[in-house]
């Protein structure tokens, strides 16, 4: 027989979803609903929250305590780069393999990089601004107008200098 559950428990669960779109309840029910929630109510919470991300796939922590869920938003770097280059939301349904061919300045990465230090395994933030570069290359867009691997290569031999945090 399986543990009871304490509701006063903190539990969390994490799940990618489509932001600003309602997650389907098929993939909610057998991860929540254990825990005595309505994935139904917890999909309109995922929308709510996601509003900002709409069209891109982002991480969802579902915090639960007292049978009440709190929603996360935690975005990956591909998703706050894209989310950078200011692209209208587009419907997964109808546009696809979309070329982000945008251009981004070094300032807006090192904001990124920002946000994702402390999930970042970069031992100085040099490291995670390169990390940023890296993803910014494979989603395809340009830094300052030129490659971001011309730019990760400058941050190398020292021509760039990047910012303490």
């Amino acid at each position: 027989m399986p543990p009871k559950f304490d509701p006063n428990e903190i539990k969390e669960v994490c799940l990618r979803c489509v932001g600003g779109e309602v997650a389907a309840t098929s993939t909610l029910a057998p991860k929540i609903g254990p825990l005595g929630l309505s994935p139904k109510k917890v999909g309109d919470d995922i929308m709510k929250a996601t509003g900002d991300w709409k069209g891109l796939k982002v991480t969802v922590k579902l915090i639960i305590q007292n049978r009440n869920a709190r929603v996360e938003v935690i975005p990956s770097a591909s998703s706050l780069i894209i989310r950078a280059l200011k692209e209208p939301p587009r419907d997964r349904k109808k546009v696809k393999n979309i070329k982000h061919n945008g251009n981004l300045t070094l300032d807006t990465i090192f904001e990124i990089a920002r946000t994702m230090r402390p999930r970042s395994q970069a031992v100085h933030f040099s490291g995670t601004v390169r990390e940023i570069l890296g993803t910014a290359q494979s989603v395809g867009c340009t830094v300052e107008g030129q490659p971001p691997h011309d730019i990760i290569d400058g941050i190398n031999d020292g021509s760039i200098e990047v910012p303490e945090e």
